[in-house]
């Protein structure tokens, strides 16, 4: 959410930050709706002091035993006008409203320009693809082969884009969360919370999923929404909160499924278990002062990483480009992993910096050393995504008879080195 004064002070930065993400300029219109609402507001506080004047007015006529009828006749008609001015300023600030929770977050200064992945920009590359003396399968094909990944009994259950593990590969990606959740705690102090997996509208709201991102979500019956990601929960602990700044940073993790009904590019990754709607994830959020989020965000990154490099998988870090952000970030490292199989880097993790965006719509706040409430800023990632993890393990591990060797340092939760052969 944006404040409405920073648009008022800068309305030209903020129409040309906008640019960056492909949007047309909205400040005027941004600018003349907030403008009628102040005029409505302004002539409601005439017509309330006009209205107590002739309250009072009224009382001393009839404590004097004057006629009070014209002052009556005067008193309805401008309680008529308050109430018509009240419904005005319910229905302009609503359109304001309406218009500020739909514009995405600015992108930081430093954040590359551009409309697409094309303009995203490399920030480093960790590790060197292994080179393999046979042709490298893809994770479905080596799943399936062992008989440990079902598409078509998933299918049968649930519809398209689920899948079913089985045996050690039910094993193999719990033992990669419970993996990533030990190094996210003991390593880097975050604390590990098990939250709802429904939630309500304002949580949804407080994160940017609503109300733009309602169709991307999966809703119950009952109104409640599937989890798109734990961020959604763990961000909005805080809210409505006012945190004392000695609890800043404060650091959350979750182990969760995660749920989405848009599960990516039409045509895209339609094989394997690449984007589903249904997958895992070990999440990620700080919650900090204006003055930390920086170097949090760049903490959380090297987080994120550390899962990486712990299993010795080959990765690269990106930075995105102003129109490849999500929605509430306002600068956003992505970590792609590389995937022998397509032969291709894929994301496996986005870390974000919200900055007070999402503060502003939980009403998340802190006091800082001078004792004055001020939001915070918010800060998300994934720790990993879990299923994806999983997938570049099969490929990157995988030897030339369709085995698949695992990882020294996940054998302690798996209780074995290798599936298959």
């Amino acid at each position: 959410m944006h404040e409405i004064r920073f648009i008022r002070e800068n309305p030209e930065q903020f129409d040309e930050k906008l640019k960056t993400r492909g949007l047309a300029p909205i400040a005027d219109r941004i600018l003349q709706l907030d403008k009628q609402h102040r005029q409505i507001l302004t002539d409601l506080q005439t017509y309330q002091s006009q209205r107590n004047t002739i309250a009072k007015a009224f009382g001393d006529a009839k404590r004097k035993g004057e006629p009070t009828d014209t002052i009556a006749l005067e008193s309805e008609k401008i309680k008529q006008h308050i109430s018509v001015l009240e419904d005005t300023a319910r229905e302009e600030e609503q359109k304001l409203f309406d218009i500020l929770a739909g514009t995405p977050n600015l992108p930081a200064d430093d954040v590359p320009t551009g409309l697409n992945e094309e303009s995203n920009k490399e920030v480093l590359k960790w590790g060197a693809p292994k080179t393999f003396t046979f042709t490298p399968k893809q994770h479905y094909e080596l799943g399936e082969a062992l008989g440990l990944m079902d598409f078509e009994v998933a299918t049968k259950l649930s519809g398209a884009r689920f899948v079913l593990l089985k045996g050690s590969l039910s094993r193999l990606e719990r033992a990669l969360a419970q993996f990533m959740l030990d190094v996210h705690c003991n390593e880097f102090g975050y604390t590990e919370i098990t939250p709802p997996l429904l939630v309500n509208d304002a949580a949804m709201f407080g994160t940017g999923n609503l109300p733009k991102f309602g169709d991307d979500a999966f809703q119950t019956n009952h109104k409640h929404w599937l989890i798109p990601t734990s961020e959604v929960c763990l961000t909005n602990i805080v809210a409505e909160d006012i945190l004392p700044h000695q609890s800043l940073p404060t650091r959350f993790t979750a182990y969760t499924p995660c749920f989405r009904a848009e599960a990516g590019a039409a045509g895209r990754d339609t094989r394997g278990m690449i984007r589903n709607h249904q997958f895992t994830k070990v999440e990620l959020v700080s919650i900090t002062s204006p003055e930390q989020s920086e170097m949090e965000h760049e903490r959380m990154t090297s987080a994120a990483e550390s899962i990486l490099q712990k299993l010795d998988l080959p990765y690269r870090k990106m930075l995105l480009c102003s129109g490849d952000m999500g929605f509430s970030a306002r600068k956003t490292y992505d970590l792609e992993v590389w995937l022998p199989g397509p032969q291709a880097y894929r994301e496996i993790s986005s870390c974000s910096n919200c900055g007070d965006f999402q503060a502003r719509r939980m009403n998340a706040r802190y006091r800082n050393e001078q004792g004055k409430p001020q939001f915070v800023h918010t800060l998300n990632g994934s720790g990993l995504a879990v299923g994806r993890t999983l997938i570049a393990v099969l490929e990157n591990y995988q030897e030339a008879d369709g085995s698949i060797k695992i990882p020294e340092i996940l054998q302690k939760y798996t209780g074995f080195s290798r599936i298959g052969n």
